[in-house]
């Protein structure tokens, strides 16, 4: 198993250095297992969702989709990142200053992965100020 940094996994998804991106093709496609841990999933998506690419929300559950259709990528948590994806695809928006916002897929993941550290008896919630993350079934406002 090898894990890679986000450049790497931002190579290979965008193919926008001719350099870069076919090493990342060839180191990713020869690996027998390749980790993609949740900080690299956060900055990736995160990098994709800004200013210079600015992908949609429904363009981010495709990446995210995507991900999990390659065979040899695993995630920390399969299931929890799983997870995160279902409770991002599924928030309602709320307005903020006059916009809809809707939670970010980081904020699904922070909340799906406290609720797998801990025996859901004992879990309470989330809480952030981030009102639209508090839309949320597991986040609430302090």
């Amino acid at each position: 198993m090898i894990a890679i940094d986000t450049n790497v996994l931002l190579r290979y998804l965008l193919q926008d250095d001719p350099h870069q991106s076919p090493i990342a093709n060839q180191l990713l496609e020869r690996a027998e297992k390749v980790l993609i841990t949740d900080v690299v999933l956060v900055e990736a998506l995160w990098t994709l969702k800004g200013k210079k690419y600015q992908l949609t929300r429904e363009q981010i559950i495709d990446v995210v989709h995507a991900l999990f259709a390659e065979s040899n990528f695993i995630f920390e948590n399969n299931q929890v990142v799983w997870r995160a994806l279902r409770d991002f695809m599924q928030v309602m928006g709320v307005k903020v200053n006059g916009k809809t916002r809707f939670a970010d897929f980081s904020d699904a993941l922070i909340a799906n992965k406290a609720v797998s550290c801990v025996h859901l008896g004992e879990f309470e919630s989330v809480y952030t100020f981030d009102i639209a993350a508090q839309e949320l079934a597991i986040c609430q406002r302090p």
